[in-house]
Parts: C-alpha cells; structure tokens; sequence
C-alpha cells in the first residue's frame, strides 16, 4: 500500500512523534510509506519537505542564509520571515489582521509534482512548523485532495475545530463561531482578533470535504462531534496512541539510575514536557508544589524531582531538589529516566492523550496525574496510578506519598501499569488499527472509480 503522511516534522514530541511511529512501522511491514513535512529535520530519504518557489528572491536568499543558522544569531528567525512574509507579502497581511495563513502554494506543488498518487493521504498537525509564525499547509486543499483519494486526519489537540487555539482551555465559544477570543495568547497566537472569520474559513473549508477522523481520545471525539467539522466526517474512530514496548519497558532501577548518573538513595519523581515551565497546556508549578510537599513529609529519603525536556539551573529546596535534563533525541535514554523514577507525575491544564503518560505506563512506572481531557482513558483509577483535580498539589502529593511510603503498593501499581500498557495501548495494535482502517478506506475508493467508470 503507498501511504504518505503529512506532519509538522518528522522528527520531534508529541504528534509529530506517533507520525514518525506509523511511518517507520509501515515500512517495517513492506508498504510504500512517505512523509511531508514542513521542517525535516532528518536525512531519511523517504521525507520530503513541501518545495518552496525557487523562483522568488527572498527563497533564494535564505538559502544562501542557510550555513550560517546556529554561527550567526538571528539567522534561523530571518530565514523563516524571508520563506513567509518577504516571500508571500499577504501573509503579513493576514498575520496583522489576526487571520490565520493558508496560502502555501507548496502544498499544491507538493501534490501536482507527485510521480505515483498514494492509496492513502493521512495527516497530522496542520498548524505550527518551520515559519515564524502561521503553518505549512493550505487547509484550502483538503476539498480538492479528498475528492481524489482518501483523506485522512489524526487530530492530536482543537486547533482545526477552533479560531485560532490548540486547546480551548475552557472556551466554549468553538461550539458557535468564535469571535471576541477571551485569550489571543494560547498558541498558535494571534495579533488581533480574527477567529470569527478563522472558524468561517474552516467551516466553508469543511463543508467541500469529505474526510475520515481519527483521535486518540474519546474526549477528542466527543469534541469533533460538537464542532463545524462534523457535517465533513466520513468515518470517526478513535485509535489510541501506541507506544514501543521494545524500547520502553520494565527495567532495573538500580542499573538506570547508576547509567543517568542520578543517586540510588533518593526518592525520584519525573515530569516530561517539552519546554515544562513555558508550556501553558502543562501545570508545572502544580508539579513543582507537589515535590516540595512531598520532600517536607518524606524525610527518610531525600526527594529529587526530575524535569525532562526544559533547560534551566537546579533548584534545592528542604530535603530535596528539582533537576531539569534538556529534551533527549534518543528514546533509549528517555526511557532510562522512566526506569530510574519511582513515580512518574504528569500534572496538565489540558491534553489530549499524552506519549509521555503511555511511555511511564510501559515502563511499569505508576502515574499520578490530573484528570483532564484524555487522561483518565490511560490511567485506570487505583491500578495503573491516581487521578487528581486539575491544580490540586495537596492531593497529587498525597498519593505520590503513599505510593513512595509503600513498597508493596508501588510495586503492585507498576506491574499493572505495564499490563494495562501491554494491552491497550501497543504499538502494533495502533498500526494494525490505522492499516486494516485504510484497506477500507482504498477499497472504498476502488468502487466508487469503478462505479462512476460504468456509467
């Protein structure tokens, strides 16, 4: 089968990270997988960017701007304004009326320049990537590409149910139109108040398409149901995120802990979130309250809470600390981190149905989080880890308490969590799920071309 993904990049967290997954997977199993991209940020052979106008001087100077990204500061940011604004001049002007970009015209050449049409588009996150602002990918297109073959979207958070936000924190205003934004901030951000036409122009774009959703929640779902997307839908399913129990796995704590370099006394907790501190969906000072809370009633063992994926100096506090690890590019040794923990804490505002939460689970770490959105469809209640209220760290302190209080309770919660991980949410049974979804979905395609052949 030629399947071809469209993602943010090929490589990163997140979205861009269970795209990369199902690319690498189907490949294993002998399909023609492809992946566009907006950034590659990999040499593999098989990604591809959507190709910029050559044509055009401001593309032409960033990439003689190329060499000097990382040597020269700055570099990096005025390459993406020349690919953006000095290249598309109206795409200045949309930006300053708060209206969000379609017009990438290399999503039309991406597909007009394709030698052999695949069986299945599946896309992923349409938004964000490697412009300064705005997106890579025309959502004008999606009428036209579902119309000829089969068009599929994996929602990873609301941003296309939305005027403008990721995640609507709350806002109900998504249901009806949008229109006087409560908060222009939440990403992707805006520098005025567009997102009434914004959620038009998504409406209008919908209502030409004919697509299949996919989500990796029932709380997405639910959400799809509610919104202008919904008259497009095709076919919903919801397909949990899988995770690589090759990689992340049960494993000795002692030997983690002696490879990471981390103390084999202490009582560690683990939060993983790209940019923790800075990212508005997460909770890290739920987090950070937590450990400090945890450390004053623990004094047995020092507490030393450890925060993947944010670079910042380490703070010491009473009987314990708080260490933040830069983000790590090999799964290898993210998972070590998992190993090493006694207990993984994940506290958000909102999320979809996040890897890292599937990742700790596998790894047979229990989980304490907070019961928002996705969550509590990953962390069953009591076995495989608490639920909290959103914001509360007296009751996300308490239960890492008793569980680093109580070997044989820790111990118990680990084992079921790898179980529940194992069952649920593998990665094959994800791949298996998307594959036998496009054999329908190909077939489908083959009879109605027959059928409109004969007559």
């Amino acid at each position: 089968m030629k399947i071809l993904q469209i993602s943010t990049y090929d490589k990163g967290g997140g979205a861009e990270a269970v795209a990369w997954e199902l690319f690498s997977a189907y490949r294993r199993r002998g399909h023609l997988s492809r992946m566009a991209v907006g950034d590659k940020r990999t040499g593999d052979s098989d990604v591809t960017t959507f190709p910029l106008d050559e044509r055009r001087w401001p593309v032409r100077l960033s990439r003689r701007l190329a060499p000097y990204e990382g040597r020269i500061r700055g570099a990096w940011r005025l390459r993406r304004w020349l690919e953006l604004y000095a290249a598309y001049p109206p795409a200045w002007v949309q930006s300053r009326l708060g209206r969000e970009n379609f017009n990438f015209p290399e999503t039309w050449r991406l597909f007009q320049q394709m030698e052999n049409q695949p069986d299945v588009v599946h896309c992923h996150n349409l938004h964000g990537g490697w412009l300064t602002r705005g997106g890579y990918f025309d959502l004008r297109m999606l009428p036209w590409l579902s119309r000829r073959v089969p068009t599929m979207l994996t929602l990873h958070d609301t941003w296309l149910l939305s005027g403008h936000c990721a995640y609507t924190l709350g806002c109900d205003r998504w249901k009806t139109g949008c229109g006087r934004c409560p908060d222009l901030s939440i990403y992707p951000a805006l520098a005025r108040d567009g997102t009434a036409h914004n959620w038009r122009m998504k409406q209008s774009i919908y209502d030409d398409s004919r697509l299949y959703i996919a989500t990796p929640s029932r709380w997405l779902m639910r959400q799809v149901e509610q919104s202008m997307l919904a008259p497009a839908v095709i076919e919903g399913r919801v397909i949990p995120n899988g995770v690589d129990s090759a990689v992340f796995c049960p494993g000795r704590k002692d030997e983690a802990r002696a490879s990471l370099g981390l103390p084999q006394d202490a009582a560690i907790l683990l939060f993983v979130a790209n940019a923790a501190k800075q990212n508005i969906f997460k909770d890290y000072k739920t987090v950070e309250a937590c450990a400090i809370r945890v450390a004053a009633r623990f004094r047995t063992r020092k507490v030393l809470l450890l925060v993947l994926g944010e670079a910042d100096e380490t703070h010491v506090f009473d009987n314990g600390e708080i260490r933040c690890v830069p983000f790590q590019t090999q799964r290898a040794v993210t998972a070590r981190f998992y190993q090493a923990a006694d207990v993984y804490v994940h506290a958000a505002k909102s999320d979809t149905f996040p890897n890292t939460i599937l990742e700790a689970l596998s790894c047979g770490i229990p989980v304490v989080a907070t019961a928002v959105d996705g969550i509590p469809e990953q962390v069953e209640e009591g076995r495989s880890g608490f639920l909290v209220p959103a914001g509360d760290a007296d009751s996300m302190a308490a239960h890492v308490y008793r569980l680093l209080s109580t070997e044989s309770l820790r111990a118990a919660i680990g084992r079921a969590a790898a179980e529940r991980a194992s069952r649920l949410f593998g990665l094959d049974r994800q791949v298996d799920a998307y594959l036998g979804w496009y054999g329908e979905m190909a077939a489908r395609n083959q009879t109605k071309k027959e059928l409109a052949h004969a007559c």
